[in-house]
């Protein structure tokens, strides 16, 4: 029988993966380097790569592959680089500056000196419209067409790329907003439309305003990009679909990415924390820390009883992002951060990067400021001449020289200075970590850290040892394993409706009407993408009567044909409430702000993985002269795909592949596990 394949693909700072499942499980990895200006460039070469290791030819390995799941971080970098549309906005008379105004608050708000950041769209392209709904949905003043044709005119004449309609009270009802639409459709052919009650149909003017204006500077970039990427594949002769992972950590056709770009704002993250889920299930642990360090950052997420959590009104690039996202914490820390000396004259670690190009002085493509990864193999930790398996030669003596010159302006020498800055990064690390989990009331001592990514196995030890952990975990595919989490998810489609009346919990048979809407079209939505089977999951946005903000109550435990729904309902806020924050108040009345539904379509599950063989037990093929802790000393190289089930290798070791290292400490113990993964155990103070 002729394998197919099922293929996820990872784009980076620094390089793009492709990781491919066969049909017998096999899994292979590939990896080239990421091409900022054209990412499917770096697509398709990572494709290419992959067909050479199949030994399969580029049509034949298209042809034969079942399923492309894509993360992609266009929209991440367009919104960070301020690259994305020309993008104006039509909004009620009166109300142009909500997205300026933001919520009254600043990132600083005790610098008084601190200036205002600008605002996604100028201005003079927030356009005023005639109109205005009530909160409860009646029309105050009807749409006016004069109004709107003069904003058009506008609209025509500064030659904007996207609009976005955000009309007061639309999350009730969104008649003015598509008529707008339409209207704008009409007159400018060719311009993208989004409206703020088809991206978040909830209340808050801010997040909402916010989220489709994002949407709109953002939507053009990305739909560009997606029909390129599906254009050339097509031209190659793949005829199956191009899912897109989005930020809640689900897929969805590239049709339904480009409609809700901004819902791509942590697409590549949400790779590795899918990973981590699927890891759990296999038997890893229920509670993970995912740790992804690659080239120009550090994502990391928490895995709490073999589930992620997800979060709302997460801020990217500045601006505000209202949508459902997987909670991942974000550091410019990674293997391409650069060494420099700080304003006040120490040594500082990122967060600029050298990332894919130049990148860091030892690829030997112009960089000259050392980068963490210069750091590693001045330090012996990297080999210079087994990097991707040798089909990169490192620059040794470059990155080098590079520390000789940052060390000369802190009056260290060359080792001294990047024995700094792989201890600043190891820090730097450990404090993200910190935030994702300390700040948050957890503690990170009763989780495993999963390490992955390129550069996650040199830093692992050190960084858990910072936070007392006791173990941290290592996969076989550790550099692709983003790719690998995406052809471990669901498609998914998350929905959102305000339904804040005069107070309280709605009664039994409302509840019931509500949930009962979102899961008619929700449903309807999936069935159009695939014909397999569907879940829903419920969920609710609920308050006390006196709060301000909401929180997120997960309600699939409710029975909810039973009598009593109102009553369980009201209950589940309560204990969620005291989950929380310590304390419930079963008196106050309880408010319902949002329903919320997650539609789940089940992809055929991915084949079980080989089992790995056992063979001899592997020896130390080399030894490499690497610095730790200050003290030069030659260190047993083991190779990494040769470990046996059930080895043990102690520290000090390294352990490599083609495509990562792990730098086991004094003291660790590693354990080579059946399932696919390196267990490192860590010494602990008596």
């Amino acid at each position: 029988m002729t394998a197919t394949w099922r293929i996820g693909i990872d784009v980076g700072g620094t390089f793009t993966d492709v990781v491919c499942v066969a049909s017998d499980g096999t899994t292979t990895l590939a990896k080239a380097a990421s091409t900022p200006a054209d990412q499917s460039e770096g697509v398709l070469a990572g494709l290419g790569v992959l067909a050479d290791r199949l030994g399969v030819a580029f049509v034949d390995l298209l042809g034969r592959t079942e399923r492309i799941v894509h993360g992609t971080t266009v929209a991440t970098n367009a919104l960070l680089e301020r690259r994305g549309a020309r993008v104006a906005m039509l909004t009620t008379e009166g109300h142009r500056d909500v997205i300026e105004m933001r919520e009254g608050l600043k990132p600083a708000r005790y610098d008084l000196r601190l200036p205002a950041a600008p605002a996604l769209v100028a201005r003079r392209l927030r356009l005023p419209v005639r109109e205005r709904l009530r909160p409860d949905g009646r029309v105050e003043i009807p749409l006016d067409r004069a109004s709107l044709d003069a904003a058009i005119a506008t609209l025509r004449a500064e030659a904007v790329e996207a609009v976005a309609v955000c009309f007061l009270h639309s999350w009730r009802d969104d008649a003015h907003e598509r008529l707008a639409a339409e209207a704008v459709r009409a007159a400018l052919p060719g311009v993208f439309v989004t409206t703020s009650a088809e991206v978040l149909p909830q209340i808050k003017e801010f997040e909402r305003f916010s989220t489709a204006a994002v949407n709109a500077y953002v939507g053009p970039v990305v739909s560009r990009y997606l029909a390129r990427l599906r254009g050339r594949l097509a031209e190659e002769g793949y005829g199956g679909q191009v899912f897109v992972i989005l930020s809640h950590g689900g897929v969805a056709p590239v049709e339904e990415a480009a409609r809700l770009a901004a819902g791509t704002a942590l697409s590549g993250p949400a790779g590795g924390v899918a990973a981590g889920v699927a890891l759990a299930q296999r038997g890893l642990g229920k509670d993970l820390i995912t740790f992804d360090v690659g080239g120009t950052s550090t994502d990391i997420a928490l895995v709490q009883d073999g589930d992620a959590a997800l979060g709302r009104g997460r801020d990217v690039g500045g601006e505000r992002i209202a949508l459902e996202s997987l909670d991942i914490v974000t550091l410019g820390a990674g293997g391409g951060s650069i060494g420099h000396v700080g304003a006040g004259g120490t040594l500082q670690v990122g967060p600029r990067s050298a990332g894919a190009v130049p990148g860091p002085v030892a690829y030997g493509q112009g960089g000259t400021e050392p980068a963490v990864t210069d750091a590693n193999l001045v330090l012996g930790y990297l080999d210079p001449g087994n990097f991707l398996g040798g089909a990169r030669r490192l620059d040794a003596a470059g990155a080098l020289r590079a520390f000789e010159r940052l060390g000369a302006s802190l009056g260290l020498d060359a080792m001294a200075a990047a024995e700094g800055v792989h201890r600043l990064a190891n820090v730097r690390m450990a404090d993200g970590i910190r935030v994702a989990t300390v700040r948050r009331g957890v503690d990170p001592r009763d989780f495993t850290l999963l390490a992955f990514g390129g550069a996650a196995g040199l830093h692992a030890s050190a960084v858990a040892r910072e936070l007392g952990m006791r173990r941290v975990a290592v996969p076989v595919f550790a550099a692709g394993l983003s790719a690998w989490g995406m052809l471990h998810t669901d498609l998914r489609y998350e929905m959102a409706r305000s339904e804040i009346g005069t107070g309280g919990v709605p009664d039994d048979d409302a509840l019931r009407t509500i949930w009962a809407g979102l899961e008619t079209e929700g449903r309807a939505r999936v069935a159009a993408w695939f014909g397999g089977a569907i879940e829903t999951r419920r969920a609710a946005d609920m308050r006390y009567g006196e709060q301000v903000f909401e929180i997120a109550v997960p309600l699939d435990a409710v029975p909810w044909e039973d009598a009593g729904l109102t009553r369980r309902v009201t209950e589940a806020f309560h204990a969620r409430h005291e989950s929380l924050f310590t304390y419930a108040l079963r008196g106050e009345e309880v408010v319902l702000v949002n329903a919320r539904l997650a539609v789940i379509g089940r992809l055929p599950p991915m084949p079980a993985p080989r089992p790995d063989a056992v063979g001899t037990t592997a020896v130390p093929f080399a030894t490499r002269r690497a610095r730790l802790g200050g003290v030069a000393a030659d260190l047993p190289v083991f190779d990494f795909a040769a470990l046996a089930a059930d080895q043990a290798v102690a520290g000090p070791a390294i352990i490599e592949s083609d495509t990562t290292t792990v730098l086991l400490l004094p003291g660790d113990q590693a354990r080579m596990d059946g399932r696919g993964w390196l267990s490192i155990a860590l010494p602990q103070e008596a």
